[in-house]
């Protein structure tokens, strides 16, 4: 199991002994906006799901605080979501999160590829009943970092960031409606993590990035959760 710390607005901590982590995909309200989903993934040689939204169990210590990612090689990247977190006293809890993706492995198999990166998730959170009646307003952002040089627009240090998703949570299917769901199927426990599904990327972006960056806003008080991490390679293997 994970044990995950999240810091609420008024200063109070939870602390959530993941028990279970459930990844939803394809899981835009707009059929259009999963199409363009799916069409993204075709690019990369992964077959069309057969039902949507789908769900897809992941290894419970796979959801993680961490500002660095380990990957194997050069073709993984993150996908800006919603987290919906059940904490130990059974409320819901609503923060940031980034499912980092292995996207060779994602063209054999979709939930195989979901296990074989975290979940990484925001050290802050939300009440989920305190944005409950503005949720499709709050913003879903996500930047990434690629080597850059001096000089060079958006530069940043020595790396250059640039936006790939930018949404709101209108886009997607509610926690609600996920919360729903889970309790159907005797899910909705604490330590329980369900990760959104995310939104379109920007065309012509490279999402396999150095970096990324994922920002959860609420523009009605201008708070944001945020969480970011370095995608590090791991040394070539021996044998």
């Amino acid at each position: 199991m994970a044990l995950l710390t999240f810091e609420l607005p008024d200063g109070t901590t939870r602390r959530v002994d993941v028990v279970q982590v459930l990844n939803a995909g394809y899981a835009g309200r707009s059929q259009d906006d999963v199409a363009a989903h799916v069409a993204e993934l075709a690019e990369l040689g992964v077959p069309a799901p057969s039902v949507t939204p789908a769900l897809y169990p992941v290894a419970p210590y796979l959801a993680q605080h961490t500002d660095q990612v380990s990957v194997q090689h050069g073709r993984t990247s993150g996908e800006a979501e919603w987290a919906l977190v059940v904490d130990g006293d059974g409320e819901l809890l609503l923060t940031a999160a980034c499912d980092h993706t292995d996207r060779e492995l994602e063209v054999h198999g979709v939930a195989w590829s979901k296990n074989a990166g975290p979940d990484v998730l925001a050290r802050r959170a939300w009440r989920l009943a305190d944005v409950q009646e503005r949720l499709d307003a709050l913003t879903l952002r996500a930047w990434v970092t690629h080597a850059g040089h001096a000089g060079q627009v958006g530069y940043v240090g020595s790396r250059e960031e640039t936006i790939i998703q930018d949404g709101t949570l209108a886009e997607l299917l509610t926690p609600g409606y996920w919360a729903e769901v889970l309790r159907e199927r005797g899910d909705l426990v604490p330590g329980t993590v369900l990760i959104s599904g995310t939104i379109p990327m920007a065309e012509g972006v490279d999402q396999f990035a150095d970096r990324w960056r994922v920002e959860l806003g609420d523009p009605a008080t201008g708070d944001v959760i945020e969480l970011a991490y370095d995608v590090v390679r791991m040394p070539a293997p021996i044998g």
